[in-house]
């Protein structure tokens, strides 16, 4: 039996989880899928305002989400997707799309996370977010099939050590 090929790059705010979810789909040959995307107009603009989103606010995002998540299982096409997915109920919702799906928790401390979002352009999360998304992660434990990686790190390195464990598992 194979391994799952989907594959959702989390972490709050400024860890990379564009940039590592974009290598990563490259690297594996799958679909990139940018979670931040199908936020509705509102979240959005709550956001950009510096308004930390509830769990009602995100409950229509999540499951369309995971409704991508288990079109692309069904598929057999595999999948990459980047989304914060702090706290362990969203990374629940997630799962009922697939749930053996792999979770690559990206985390950082809260300096390289700041400059790093300082420095970013034409993104509308504004850095005063980033405690109130730290507060709120919940650290995956190891029941969720979720790997490690330290942001200190390069992205190439984090997805060459992905790609390799995904490569030997098939």
């Amino acid at each position: 039996m194979r391994r799952s090929n989907i594959f959702v790059v989390m972490g709050v705010s400024g860890c990379g989880k564009s940039t590592v979810g974009a290598q990563l789909a490259t690297a594996l040959g799958l679909e990139f899928l940018e979670g931040d995307t199908l936020h509705s107009a509102t979240n959005v603009a709550q956001m950009a305002a510096g308004v930390a989103l509830s769990d009602a606010d995100r409950a229509g995002w999540l499951q369309t989400l995971a409704e991508r998540i288990g079109a692309a299982r069904l598929a057999g096409t595999g999948l990459v997707l980047s989304c914060s997915a702090l706290k362990r109920a969203y990374r629940d919702i997630l799962r009922q799309g697939a749930p053996d799906l792999h979770f690559l928790y990206l985390h950082g401390d809260y300096d390289l996370l700041a400059a790093r979002m300082a420095a970013r352009t034409g993104h509308y999360m504004p850095l005063s977010l980033l405690v109130s998304q730290l507060a709120t992660l919940e650290v995956p434990d190891p029941q969720e099939n979720a790997q490690i990686f330290d942001v200190a790190r390069r992205p190439e390195v984090i997805v060459a050590a992905v790609a390799a464990g995904f490569s030997l598992a098939k």
